[in-house]
């Protein structure tokens, strides 16, 4: 089965079909699908890798807070069981 993202931009919900052989993960892959430049966002993520004791964590915190200021309020691999609760 082919893997699909479903996100919530401004306010409106789309799906799209997600590949790890295009994209790094299902962030850039919204990102893309709405015409964001990641390309200062990957570089101060990077930065906070580098420098934060706290690793991963502040790297999530990061991530989650711009992609809020972007304008999405979700971002999700769609499950199978989701699916079929929307074919319901």
């Amino acid at each position: 089965m082919a893997r699909q993202v479903i996100y919530t931009f401004k306010g409106q919900t789309k799906t799209i079909a997600f590949s790890y052989d295009k994209h790094h993960d299902l962030y850039e892959a919204a990102a893309e699908a709405e015409g964001i430049d990641l390309s200062r966002f990957l570089a101060m993520e990077q930065q906070i890798a580098l420098t934060s004791k706290k690793g991963a964590r502040a790297e999530k915190d990061f991530r989650k807070t711009e992609f809020a200021r972007f304008g999405f309020s979700s971002i999700k691999f769609v499950r199978e069981d989701d699916e079929e609760t929307s074919n319901s």
